[in-house]
C-alpha cells in the first residue's frame, strides 16, 4: 500500500493579516515531514474562487517550492484542471514537464475537469461541454509532452499549429497520468481511458470493493489509453485525525470535517454565494448543532486510534486499493494537530503495510494485468510523429514584414509598432509612414 497526503488549503473565515500566507507556509512544511516520514505522495487539487473551501488555485507553485526540500515524495497535481479555458493544453505540458524537471522525476499528472458554478462559470466553461472539453485537452497534453515536435491540432475547443513543447520531462513518454472521480460512473470511465483513480468520494472502507471491481473491469474489456501507457492504479481519500484517545480525536475531528462538507453541499449543491462577502464559516456554525446531532463517529476509520486506522486500511488493502489520500487539512484544524497525525501514523500504522507481502501483491497485480494493458495499447490509435519533411517552418514577424514591403508596416497597430526593433527595421530598408 502506497500513502499520501491531500491538501485542500482550507482557509475558513475570519481572515487575518498574515493568515494565508502562514496556511500556505504551513502546508509545504507539512509535505516536507510526510517526505520525512516516508509517505509516497502529496496530492493539492487546484480550485478557483472557492472562499474558505479552497484557496489552492496555483499547486504547480507550492508542489515547486516542496521540491526544492524533499528527496523522494511523488509530486501530484490532485488535478490540473483540464478545460482550455483554465489551462492551454500546451501550458499544461510545459508545467508538468518543468515541474518533472526540477523535482528529478517525481511529478504524478492528476487531471479533472472541475464541477462547480463558481469555477466554470467563472472562466466560460459550459457546463454541458466540461467532459468533452477535458477528454480533448487532457489527450493533447500527453501528445505535447511525448511527441517532438507535436504535429499541431484542429479541434472543436481549441487548435494549436505544429510546434516543438518544451521542455520534455525526465519521465518518458510523460508522467503517469490520473483522473479525479466522485462518482462510480467516473471511475468506470478512468478505466476505459488507462487513467489511475483519484477517488475523493471518501467512501466507508467496506463499501470500496465494488467500485476497484470496476475500475479493474474496464481496464481489462474496454480500455483504450487516453495517454502514451496505462496507469492501472487506484487510490482514494480518507480523512485523517488520529490519537491515542480514539473519543477525543473524533470530537477534535467533527467540526472540521463538518466544515469540509458544508464547504461541498454550498459550493456544489445547494449554497447562495456572494463573492467577497459569503461567510462560509458562518453559514456552517449555524447549522453545526444541528450536523453534529446527526453525525455518528464511524469505525473504522482514520479518525480515532491508530489501531482504528490499521484496521480500516487492511480493508482497503482487501479491497484492491493501491494509495491511501490521506485528508488531515480541513477546517480550523492546526498545524500541530496535522503534523502530530502525520507522525502517529507513520510510525503506528505505515510500517504494516510497507512489507515485501505488499511488494509482491503488486508485482502479482502487474503481471495479471500485463495482457490487458497490452491489448488496449494495441487498441489505441496513435497520434503519428511528423517526417522530417512534413514539419513546417516559419518565419519571425519582422522578416516577413520586411519581405512584404511598406503596406504591411502600415497594417500594424501602434501597440504593435512600437514593440517592433527599429534596428531591424532599419536594415530591412522600411520606413514607416507617420502615424
Amino acid at each position: 500500500m502506497k500513502f499520501g497526503i491531500f491538501l485542500e488549503l482550507q482557509h475558513p473565515r475570519p481572515w487575518t493579516p498574515g493568515s494565508e500566507q502562514q496556511l500556505f507556509q504551513n502546508a509545504i512544511e507539512q509535505i516536507e515531514l510526510a517526505d520525512e516520514l516516508g509517505i509516497d505522495y502529496v496530492w493539492e487539487v487546484e480550485h478557483h474562487f472557492l472562499e474558505e473551501y479552497s484557496h489552492s488555485s496555483a499547486p504547480e507553485i507550492v508542489l515547486a517550492a516542496a521540491a526544492r526540500n524533499t528527496k523522494r515524495i511523488r509530486l501530484g497535481h490532485g488535478i490540473v484542471a483540464m478545460p482550455p479555458n483554465y489551462n492551454h493544453p500546451a501550458r499544461v505540458a510545459e508545467r508538468i514537464a518543468t515541474l518533472d524537471l526540477v523535482s528529478g522525476g517525481r511529478v504524478e499528472f492528476g487531471t479533472g475537469e472541475t464541477a462547480s458554478r463558481s469555477e466554470l462559470e467563472g472562466y466560460g466553461v459550459p457546463l454541458e461541454h466540461k467532459r468533452a472539453m477535458w477528454l480533448e485537452a487532457t489527450e493533447q497534453a500527453a501528445n505535447m509532452l511525448a511527441l517532438a515536435p507535436y504535429p499541431g491540432y484542429e479541434g472543436k475547443y481549441f487548435s494549436m499549429p505544429c510546434r516543438n513543447v518544451i521542455p520534455k520531462a525526465v519521465q518518458r513518454p510523460h508522467p503517469a497520468m490520473w483522473m479525479a472521480c466522485s462518482n462510480r460512473e467516473a471511475v468506470k470511465l478512468a478505466g476505459r481511458l488507462g487513467l489511475g483513480v483519484l477517488c475523493f468520494s471518501f467512501l466507508p472502507p467496506g463499501e470500496v470493493g465494488a467500485w476497484i471491481d470496476d475500475y479493474y473491469d474496464a481496464i481489462k474489456t474496454e480500455c483504450v489509453p487516453i495517454g502514451h501507457f496505462v496507469n492501472a492504479n487506484f487510490a482514494i481519500a480518507e480523512p485523517l485525525c488520529l490519537g491515542h484517545d480514539g473519543d477525543e480525536a473524533f470530537e477534535r475531528a467533527l467540526p472540521n470535517r463538518l466544515f469540509f462538507s458544508t464547504g461541498v453541499a454550498h459550493f456544489y449543491v445547494a449554497g447562495r454565494h456572494t463573492p467577497g462577502r459569503t461567510n462560509l464559516w458562518n453559514i456552517f456554525e449555524d447549522a453545526r448543532e444541528r450536523l453534529e446531532a446527526e453525525h455518528t463517529r464511524r469505525r473504522p476509520s482514520c479518525i480515532g486510534t491508530p489501531e482504528e486506522a490499521s484496521e480500516a486500511i487492511r480493508l482497503l488493502v482487501k479491497a484492491g486499493a493501491d494509495q491511501v489520500m490521506l485528508g488531515a487539512q480541513a477546517g480550523r484544524s492546526t498545524h500541530e494537530e496535522i503534523c502530530d497525525s502525520l507522525r502517529l501514523f507513520a510510525e503506528e500504522v505505515m510500517p504494516e503495510f510497507k512489507s515485501e507481502a505488499e511488494e509482491e501483491r503488486q508485482a502479482r497485480k502487474q503481471e495479471e494485468l500485463a495482457p490487458y494493458i497490452e491489448a488496449a495499447l494495441e487498441r489505441k490509435e496513435w497520434m503519428q510523429p511528423l517526417a522530417d519533411d512534413e514539419i513546417p517552418s516559419f518565419e519571425p514577424f519582422e522578416r516577413a514584414i520586411a519581405q512584404s514591403g511598406q503596406a504591411a508596416v502600415n497594417q500594424l497597430e501602434p501597440d504593435s509598432f512600437q514593440a517592433l526593433s527599429k534596428d531591424l527595421i532599419t536594415r530591412a530598408g522600411v520606413v514607416p509612414e507617420e502615424r
